[in-house]
């Protein structure tokens, strides 16, 4: 596969500096540590090494979608992607899914939902703040995504507009405000996960879940430890992400 002009490249030196760019014609790509032309790639295959200026190598690599959402713009905390993984496997998305999602914040879950409906699904997203939707925007413009999403600036708890849906995300402080919500926009067997920071929202939603009817009700959180590996020296690193958030998930009866 090789570059053409216009494309968006990655310019990866290592897991911690890479850069995502736009290949041009005479368009010069300035480091801390030298000078790529981006024009001489044009015509070259996608794996290709080259040096800066003074002597740093890097390869040009295809960018695909863990490479933009590691460069989300954002003014909310994101949810990391352990738990973004988890949460879409928990509402069973997949192509053709109708999903409503609460709120929308940096749009990185967002995000995801959109890449799994596809084709033919649609994400519905609810977000109060103007100021947060108008980054989402940008951010799923970025990556290619708005085909597939509706943003919707909307006080969730006002009212859910889709009904017979496949499933509901809920990333809100209060999440068992909507339950009821939830229930009347889902479809008989469509699910309803809803992600929170703190055990006391876990509670409060679960039992608003099972008031509600929802089926095979249940909380989790995810823990992720990643390792150094070196011969004879392979242990756990010295720093995990620990406690992210808590999932709640069910089913409606």
């Amino acid at each position: 596969m090789t570059i053409e002009e216009g494309q968006e490249i990655l310019l990866y030196v290592n897991e911690k500096k890479s850069w995502i760019v736009i290949v041009e014609s005479g368009k010069k790509f300035h480091t801390h540590k030298g000078i790529v032309d981006l024009g001489e790639l044009i015509g070259k295959e996608y794996g290709t090494e080259l040096k800066t200026t003074l002597g740093l190598p890097m390869k040009a690599m295809p960018v695909d979608y863990l490479d933009h959402l590691e460069r989300v713009s954002r003014k909310t905390q994101i949810i990391y992607p352990k738990d973004i993984a988890l949460i879409t496997l928990l509402a069973n998305v997949r192509p053709g899914s109708r999903v409503v999602e609460c709120g929308t914040g940096s749009g990185s879950l967002t995000s995801y939902l959109a890449t799994h409906v596809q084709p033919g699904g649609m994400v519905y997203t609810y977000e109060m703040r103007e100021e947060f939707q108008r980054i989402a925007r940008k951010n799923l413009e970025r990556m290619g995504l708005t085909k597939n999403v509706e943003m919707k600036l909307k006080d969730i708890s006002e009212g859910i507009d889709e009904r017979e849906v496949d499933a509901v995300v809920l990333d809100m402080a209060t999440p068992w405000q909507v339950v009821d919500l939830a229930h009347n926009a889902l479809r008989t067997g469509g699910r309803l996960v809803s992600f929170s920071p703190t055990i006391n929202q876990v509670e409060k939603t679960v039992e608003a879940m099972r008031s509600k009817g929802f089926l095979a009700v249940k909380a989790l959180e995810l823990l992720m430890r990643t390792y150094k590996v070196k011969a004879n020296e392979t242990r756990p690193d010295m720093i995990m992400v620990g406690h992210t958030g808590y999932i709640v998930s069910g089913r409606k009866g």
